[in-house]
C-alpha cells in the first residue's frame, strides 16, 4: 500500500469517527431539548415516612372498620393511615412516596399528594385482608413506585410525550377534546364531542359483550370527558368497558351512563341534576373518585361531565381532572372555569354526585 493510499484512509477513518461523535452529540442534545420541553407531569419530591407505603409492614399494623362509606382503613403502628380499601369498589389508595403534579400549561395550581390510586382485582368487602388474592396484591403493590391512575391520567396533558406499544400504537401522549365543530364557534360547541379512548388510539375495539367500534380518523388522539375516562381506568388500568351506556357490563360510555350506573360504591349519592341538589359536603371524597357535573341546561335531566378528584393543591382546594371543550383536552386548568371542586366556581356548583370504582 502507498503512503498516500495509507494516508487517505487514515483521513477517512478520522472524518467517519469525527461524524460518528457529531450525531452522538447531537442525538444527546436533542434528547435533553425534548426532555426540556415535556411537561413536569410528575416529579417524586421526598421519600415515604417510617412505616407508610415504600417500606415494609413492620406486622404492627391494625386494621379498622369505618362508616358513610363502609371501608377498612389499614393504619401504621403510630395510628397513621397506610391504606384504604372501600367496601364494593376495586379503587385502593395506598400511601408512599410524595409526588407533585403540574400542568405549568394552563395553571399555575399544583396538587402534591403522597396517595397512590390503584386497582385492586377485585371489589373491596369485610374481611378481605384476610383472603389470599388480596395479601398477594398487597404484597405486590403495597411500597410499589409503578406507574398508577394518576401518573397514567397525566400521560394526556398538553405538551405529554408520546408513547407506543410493541405494535406501533401511540397509547398516550398529548390528546385532544375532539375535532373542531363546523357547526359550532368559540364558547359554543366549538369542539364535536364522541371521541372515545378507541378514536384516541386509532384502532378497532371489540367489547366483552362483542360489539365491535371502529375508529374515527377524525378523531385521532382525542377523547371527551367520559372517553378519557375510559381510556385512563379501562384501556390503561384494565376496568372492564362497556360498549355503550344500555349494553356490556363495564364503565359505561357517558359521564351519565357512569354515574347512573350501580359500579363501584356511590360516595356522593346523585339526588336530582337541580342547582338544589349540590353536595352539601364532600369531605368524604378521596382520590381517585369520579366527580359527576351538571353543566348544560340543554341536557335536560343528564348529567354531562365527569372527572377524576386527585386532591388539594397547594392553596388547599380541592383538585380534580378532566378532559375539556375549553382547554381541548385534558386538564388541570383555570380556563373555562378553575378546576376547583370547592368554593362557588364553574365546576364547585356544577358538582352533583361522586363514586368510587
Amino acid at each position: 500500500m502507498t503512503a498516500k493510499k495509507k494516508t487517505n484512509r487514515v483521513l477517512h477513518a478520522a472524518i467517519v469517527i469525527a461524524l460518528l461523535g457529531s450525531s452522538a452529540y447531537l442525538t444527546v442534545e436533542l434528547r435533553k431539548d425534548e426532555q426540556a420541553k415535556a411537561p413536569a407531569i410528575q416529579t417524586v419530591t421526598d421519600t415515604p415516612a417510617v412505616g407508610a407505603a415504600g417500606s415494609k409492614v413492620s406486622g404492627k399494623e391494625t386494621w379498622e372498620r369505618l362508616k358513610n362509606p363502609e371501608r377498612s382503613v389499614l393504619r401504621g403502628e403510630k395510628g397513621q393511615v397506610l391504606a384504604t380499601f372501600t367496601d364494593n369498589a376495586r379503587t385502593a389508595t395506598l400511601k408512599g412516596a410524595s409526588r407533585t403534579f403540574a400542568e405549568s400549561a394552563n395553571t399555575t395550581s399544583r396538587v402534591k399528594t403522597d396517595d397512590w390510586v390503584r386497582l385492586m382485582p377485585e371489589p373491596w368487602r369485610k374481611g378481605a385482608e384476610k383472603e389470599q388474592w388480596f395479601k398477594d396484591w398487597f404484597k405486590e403493590n403495597y411500597g410499589s413506585d409503578k406507574e398508577d391512575v394518576f401518573a397514567t391520567a397525566f400521560e394526556y396533558i398538553q405538551g405529554a410525550p408520546v408513547k407506543k406499544d410493541d405494535e406501533g400504537t401511540a397509547y398516550s401522549g398529548d390528546a385532544s377534546f375532539g375535532p373542531l365543530n363546523p357547526n359550532g364557534s368559540a364558547g359554543n360547541d366549538l369542539r364535536e364531542e364522541l371521541s372515545d379512548f378507541y378514536d384516541y388510539l386509532g384502532i378497532p375495539y371489540t367489547f366483552r359483550d362483542g360489539t365491535s367500534q371502529q375508529a374515527e380518523a377524525k378523531r385521532a388522539r382525542a377523547v371527551d370527558c367520559s372517553g378519557y375516562m375510559r381510556l385512563v381506568w379501562g384501556y390503561r388500568a384494565r376496568y372492564p368497558l362497556a360498549s355503550s351506556d344500555t349494553t356490556g357490563d363495564g364503565l359505561p360510555r357517558s359521564a351519565n351512563g357512569m354515574a347512573r350506573s350501580k359500579l363501584g360504591a356511590d360516595i356522593i349519592p346523585l339526588k336530582g341534576v337541580a342547582t338544589t341538589n349540590r353536595p352539601k359536603s364532600i369531605d368524604v371524597l378521596q382520590p381517585g373518585d369520579l366527580v359527576f357535573f351538571k353543566l348544560d341546561a340543554r341536557t335536560a335531566d343528564r348529567l354531562d361531565h365527569v372527572g377524576m378528584y386527585l386532591g388539594h393543591d397547594g392553596d388547599g382546594h380541592k383538585m380534580f381532572i378532566s378532559s375539556r371543550e375549553e382547554v381541548n383536552g385534558p386538564t388541570i386548568g383555570d380556563t373555562g372555569g378553575a378546576s376547583r371542586l370547592d368554593g362557588n366556581g364553574y365546576y364547585a356548583i356544577a358538582l352533583r354526585s361522586a363514586k368510587r370504582l
